[in-house]
């Protein structure tokens, strides 16, 4: 838990700029931020903040109210994030933000693939920090923000096939079956995927959701080592993804836990399918290191997807998820300003 003050700070900083830029691109600074934050890191919080300014875009202009009354003809309009944004800000002015994330979890759960998973992802950090500490005004903004994005980046998938699948989830993704083309940004290639191998099925019982779920961050985690070259930045939302939900659980009543579970395969299995190498490539970590300094060499490189996939790698925790966080690091361009 960050005590400094430094997160709640960096979230005002970055609630002045928009959820995207050029129109597509998500704003990963309130994730990495929360990442540093909650990895001890909360001093090097502004100076990656003042390196990640130049990607940072104004807060949009709004369009027309969202209500109670009207927010269905609006979800999933890019147009209106920053009415949706004003409209979670209102509803967790007024009550509990518990059940407001309750009340929404079920409504946005199906279209949790827009903007590439990075709303679900926004929504586990902001979760996480209120989790640590519900009292600060600006991680209260910061989940109005991440609801709001994911309300307007709305995306559901289509009616998929179950294909065979595999009981653990490391077999599964084995079977996930490459799109073709291996071509075209994530909405293109998210038409492509038609079928999924069915994975967990029967799991309804909550502590074997979350053994399941728990599995499913390890087992994609583990194959970024040896498949993130198929795609070293998109390949990162297969781990992300699924964790961001998982942290999410422990605010959700046991009901939506299952649901929870099946949303986050289809986004991993779906990322899995749209980017990853159907030839794996052995990877030997450059050495042995702990989780510290694994993330400080994450720091240093500073990419935005690199801080957040290990930040889900010191989550597994194992050497298997460390590798994968070191070949983050290999395969991606350092972040500069």
């Amino acid at each position: 838990m960050d005590t400094t003050g430094i997160l709640d700070e960096a979230l005002q900083r970055v609630h002045s700029s928009g959820p995207e830029r050029l129109g597509w691109l998500s704003n990963h600074a309130p994730m990495a931020v929360e990442a540093l934050a909650a990895h001890g890191q909360a001093g090097s919080v502004h100076r990656w903040l003042d390196t990640y300014a130049s990607r940072l875009e104004e807060f949009p202009a709004g369009v027309a109210a969202v209500t109670a009354a009207n927010w269905r003809f609006a979800l999933g309009d890019a147009q209106r994030v920053a009415d949706w944004i004003d409209y979670f800000g209102r509803e967790i002015a007024e009550r509990p933000w518990h059940d407001v994330l309750i009340e929404w979890w079920p409504r946005l759960l199906p279209g949790m693939y827009g903007a590439a998973t990075h709303p679900v992802i926004r929504v586990g950090h902001a979760v996480r920090a209120l989790l640590a500490d519900d009292g600060t005004e600006p991680r209260l903004t910061e989940l109005a923000h991440g609801l709001g994005y994911w309300a307007a980046r709305h995306h559901p998938v289509g009616d998929l096939a179950l294909l065979p699948g595999a009981d653990d989830a490391a077999a599964a993704l084995d079977a996930v079956t490459p799109v073709a083309p291996q071509d075209g940004g994530f909405p293109a290639r998210l038409g492509r995927v038609t079928g999924l191998p069915v994975w967990a099925p029967a799991a309804t019982d909550p502590h074997e959701v979350q053994h399941r779920l728990t599995e499913l961050v390890r087992a994609a985690t583990h194959r970024y080592a040896t498949h993130g070259h198929g795609n070293a930045t998109m390949l990162v939302h297969a781990a992300t993804a699924p964790n961001a939900v998982l942290r999410v659980l422990p605010a959700l009543p046991y009901a939506l836990w299952a649901p929870s579970l099946r949303a986050a395969w289809t986004a991993s299995a779906a990322v899995t399918a749209m980017y990853a190498s159907d030839v794996p490539v052995a990877y030997t970590p450059p050495g042995t290191f702990t989780q510290e300094e694994v993330f400080e060499r994450a720091l240093a490189h500073g990419d935005e997807h690199v801080i957040k996939l290990t930040d889900t790698a010191l989550d597994v925790g194992d050497p298997p998820a460390l590798a994968a966080a070191l070949r983050s690091i290999e395969l991606s361009e350092p972040l500069r300003s």
